[in-house]
């Protein structure tokens, strides 16, 4: 029987959950919401919302296809109200950012190898400790395998997660990456685990050398198991803006993403960076953390995220 992602929480925990996203977004919904106060429905409304969309990190393409779709929902719903253009707008972006939607899915194959990815600050192992978490509540056997051996302090970061959440890790000071991936992936095989989680070394896309090394790393997980890795995730900082998008198209051509986990947005944050995503490169997203704590990762959902964007 797979076992899923968390889906949407009990209706209480659900909620604290929005009331963090939406003050993680805050900055931006200010700016939106302080375009429609005592708006009329003209072209300098439309103006308006074309610089506090940019202002969000939404980029020119993503920025131009809401605005033309929205001027088309307006006029056929005869909308005469900033109120109704807000709900309209709020309409337009949750279907944008839909096929993001997408669930995780643990269990088809055993383990479930997830490689993942990400520049250094982007909160990478972190998010893993996070994606433990979540997949333990869940049921599942986790194993780490800490293959990021280029950063220093990164081994002992993910074995303090691995002693929170209480799984194994398959570590090795100084090792080759690509071998303690091999072993861990093995290792998963050998005792039964339902999840291998393999954290590899923050590097910038433009890092030729290293990228290289990080598809010598799929390679080789794939000669421990033919079919993995099954899952490979980038985590970006979602303070980044347009530099994130920029990072999903450099990933994505070199490792055939699968899916995003996007952090930090806690209150700095623009979160506009996704319609840009959605637009351009739509890689789905499978969680977004708004701080810290274990707890602070959850699915994406699209229309919620919509809401804590324009509300």
């Amino acid at each position: 029987m797979p076992i899923e992602a968390p889906q949407l929480a009990a209706a209480p925990e659900r909620s604290g959950w929005l009331n963090k996203l939406k003050a993680g977004l805050r900055k931006t919904s200010t700016g939106i919401a302080a375009v429609f106060v005592n708006a009329q429905i003209d072209d300098a409304l439309y103006e308006e919302l074309e610089e506090a969309l940019l202002m969000a990190d939404a980029g020119l393409n993503a920025t131009e296809f809401v605005l033309d779709e929205l001027r088309r929902r307006v006029k056929s719903n005869i909308a005469t109200t900033p109120d109704q253009v807000r709900a309209l707008l709020i309409d337009t972006v949750a279907d944008l950012l839909r096929p993001l939607e997408k669930e995780l899915v643990i269990g088809e194959h055993t383990p479930t190898v997830i490689m993942v990815a990400g520049v250094n600050g982007a909160g990478k192992t972190t998010s893993i400790g996070k994606l433990t978490k979540h997949l333990a509540t869940e049921g599942a056997s986790v194993l780490l395998a800490a293959a990021d051996t280029f950063r220093a302090a990164a081994r002992e970061q993910l074995l303090v997660w691995a002693d929170r959440n209480t799984v194994e890790i398959v570590s090795q000071e100084g090792g080759d990456p690509a071998a303690v991936s091999f072993d861990a992936v093995k290792a998963g095989k050998a005792r039964g685990k339902d999840v291998v989680l393999v954290d590899t070394a923050g590097r910038l896309p433009t890092q030729l050398h290293l990228m290289d090394e990080l598809k010598k790393i799929k390679r080789v997980i794939g000669r421990a198991d033919e079919s993995a890795p099954h899952e490979v995730l980038l985590v970006i900082d979602g303070n980044t803006g347009q530099n994130a998008l920029a990072q999903v198209k450099a990933f994505d051509q070199t490792l055939a993403l699968t899916g995003l986990v996007v952090t930090k947005l806690d209150g700095t944050a623009k979160g506009g960076v996704l319609c840009a995503i959605a637009r351009e490169r739509p890689v789905p997203v499978y969680f977004i953390g708004v701080g810290e704590k274990l707890e602070d990762l959850e699915t994406f959902n699209a229309r919620e995220f919509a809401r804590a964007l324009l509300e």
